[in-house]
């Protein structure tokens, strides 16, 4: 994890999200009942466990210089997020992400009452019932929503302005399954917004690159648009029938607690 920190510190990046292993961790000695079935199987505790040392190891290693993230994609219980999030405080995390699942929210106020840490959510969140309390209560810092999944660009800049109001940054959720269209509508989001916080960023191989002209760049930390009309982006459409799509469901999201439990992907 170390060398991987660094290795991107050399490119110019300065904020760095830190997984060790997939969602969940990895590592632990599973026990499993006899006849469970398969899946991508973690201990919420040993992870939980292991994350306070991660970080711990990071800051003595690279020191304050860059911008660590970490992201919990609801792997543990609510009151373990609560001590998650004071444990990682020492560390001065940019922020922790999704500590918490969407029915789970009313833990947010806990945490706050006892971290500093920051947090960020919103990657599954699909309505405005869901983000408002979060935003005028001051229970988030950064908003992580999927851009096409509230209703596109429009609810967006209207989000962003409501978190401008509250101190709220933008943290648009860019993985590698949003495509580089997605992630053009994130980069102008961006621009024009004054509480822009970070953007999520998944590097375009050549071949993606080939199929969508104009992708966006990242150049020393920072990502840059073209200035060609619209989202400055289009799709080989002969290109890409070179590359169909494939159906299958990622391993990943075949999770489950250690005694078989189907859990939260």
């Amino acid at each position: 994890m170390e060398e991987n920190v660094r290795k991107f510190m050399e490119q110019g990046v300065r904020h760095i999200r830190c997984q060790l292993g997939g969602y969940g961790g990895r590592g632990h000695a599973i026990r499993s009942p006899d006849n469970a079935l398969p899946g991508a199987y973690y201990d919420p505790d040993a992870y939980a466990r292991s994350v306070p040392r991660l970080f711990e190891h990071l800051r003595a290693a690279i020191g304050f210089e860059a911008e660590l993230l970490h992201d919990v994609h609801e792997r543990v219980s609510p009151i373990e997020a609560v001590r998650l999030a004071k444990q990682l405080e020492p560390y001065r995390l940019y922020f922790l992400e999704d500590p918490l699942s969407p029915e789970q929210l009313d833990w947010l106020a806990a945490i706050r009452s006892q971290s500093a840490t920051p947090i960020a959510m919103g990657e599954l969140f699909t309505h405005p019932r869901e983000w408002t309390p979060l935003i005028t209560g001051s229970l988030i810092d950064f908003i992580r929503v999927h851009v096409s999944a509230i209703g596109g660009l429009t609810p967006a800049r209207k989000l962003a302005a409501l978190c401008e109001a509250f101190g709220v940054r933008t943290a648009w959720h860019g993985p590698g399954d949003v495509s580089p269209v997605g992630h053009a509508a994130n980069l102008h989001l961006d621009l024009s917004v004054s509480n822009f916080g970070v953007q999520e960023w998944y590097g375009f191989s050549e071949r993606i690159r080939e199929v969508f002209p104009g992708c966006p760049e990242l150049r020393n930390g920072y990502a840059y648009l073209n200035d060609r009309p619209g989202l400055g982006i289009d799709i080989d459409e002969a290109l890409a029938a070179r590359y169909p799509c494939v159906n299958r469901i990622p391993g990943w999201t075949l999770a489950r607690l250690p005694d078989g439990t189907s859990a939260r992907p």
